[in-house]
């Protein structure tokens, strides 16, 4: 507030104010009531927020040009240098990370400045001190970083150059006055399925031949190295295996030497991918899907077989029952008992078909005789 011949300036407690005469800096005003003599009105003032507050660097250096002892006793100033990187924490948080050739003035007076210096070009890999001092959840282009899986591995690389491989874990380097990149690889075993595609056989027999396969990852700077997307490149070497197998086939054989064609896979493909860093656990034909004439044909000559061997079972069954009724025929022949016992078998198969029977004995004539007629024995002799 001004006055006729002063000015009067209330400074908070987390405030200070630049005091300033004819644009040239006087002094930092601290909290309190200041009463200046001011009659010609050449004192200006320009108040400033100090918690965890920050003064442009220019107006920093100009202050400290001309009153070095009122900058150094209000300010913590910080400069890096080349590979040189800072973390500046305000009552023990870390709140900034300054990049190498970053020039940065704070207000003293409320919160406490620690400022730690890292010399990042000796040491690719952040401490883990520092690294559980940094938010990395925000993207920061001096750090490069990789959360790293049970199930994963990771490769780093520098300025393109291979330099390590790392596992589980959370792993962060510097990237200051250098690239870093970290590659994560799955290593887990993966399926890939081969889709559809038509063939032509040894016999002209156009089919569509489905593969499935599983692989994993056993070299990762091999797959790396070797391909930009080695899925893609699995894929293609098994579709032109499959191709080879199936030409060098007819029809008939594929359907009949599927373990065959199998084995002739997996060992095609496995030379072929050897310098891919990958090993291919299983490889198969899922489906072999044949043109609906060539089907139907098949499906003929199945059902004609089946007929064949099933009059063939016919015949067999009827030649065995005849054998067996021969061979009743001459027990019977040579035994007469025999064949008694048989016609009373008849008898009561017949008997038990039947709800009623009435026997009719002639003039004179009672059960005994009709018995005897039915079965008569001569002394021990059956006739």
């Amino acid at each position: 507030m001004r006055g006729l011949l002063q000015l009067t300036e209330v400074v908070k407690d987390d405030e200070r104010a630049l005091l300033s005469r004819d644009g040239k800096f006087v002094r930092v005003l601290g909290p309190g009531r200041h009463v200046l003599l001011d009659p010609m009105r050449r004192l200006t003032t320009e108040t400033f927020k100090v918690v965890r507050g920050e003064l442009g660097w220019d107006r920093y250096a100009t202050i400290a040009s001309v009153a070095p002892k009122a900058a150094a006793d209000n300010f913590v100033a910080v400069q890096t240098q080349a590979s040189e990187v800072a973390i500046v924490s305000f009552d023990g948080q870390p709140t900034h990370l300054m990049a190498p050739w970053q020039t940065r003035a704070f207000w003293k007076g409320v919160s406490k400045i620690e400022v730690e210096r890292i010399d990042a070009k000796a040491s690719l890999r952040i401490d883990k001190a520092h690294l559980a001092r940094l938010d990395l959840a925000k993207a920061n282009p001096m750090v490069s970083q990789a959360i790293v899986e049970a199930h994963e591995t990771a490769l780093v690389f520098v300025d393109g150059a291979f330099v390590e491989r790392v596992g589980a874990g959370r792993h962060a380097f510097w990237n200051v006055d250098r690239t870093v990149k970290v590659q994560k690889l799955d290593l887990r075993p993966q399926a890939l399925e081969i889709t559809a595609q038509e063939i032509l056989t040894k016999d002209r027999v156009s089919v569509r031949v489905t593969l499935t396969a599983f692989w994993k990852i056993v070299d990762p700077q091999k797959v790396v190295d070797g391909s930009t997307d080695v899925a893609q490149t699995l894929y293609k070497v098994a579709q032109f295996a499959i191709r080879e197998a199936v030409a060098a086939r007819t029809l008939d054989d594929i359907l009949a030497a599927r373990d065959r064609l199998d084995a002739e896979l997996r060992e095609s493909v496995a030379k072929r991918t050897s310098e891919l860093g990958v090993v291919v656990d299983e490889l198969g034909v899922k489906d072999v899907i044949l043109p609906g004439e060539i089907r139907e044909l098949i499906n003929k000559v199945v059902e004609a077989e089946r007929t064949a061997k099933a009059n063939l079972i016919r015949r067999q069954e009827e030649t065995a029952a005849t054998r067996s009724l021969a061979n009743t025929a001459k027990l019977m022949e040579d035994n007469k008992l025999l064949l008694r016992l048989k016609e009373l078998e008849s008898l009561e198969k017949l008997v038990e078909k039947v709800g009623r029977i009435d026997l009719h004995a002639g003039q004179g004539q009672g059960l005994e005789a009709i018995l005897k007629g039915l079965f008569r024995l001569e002394g021990d002799k059956a006739v």
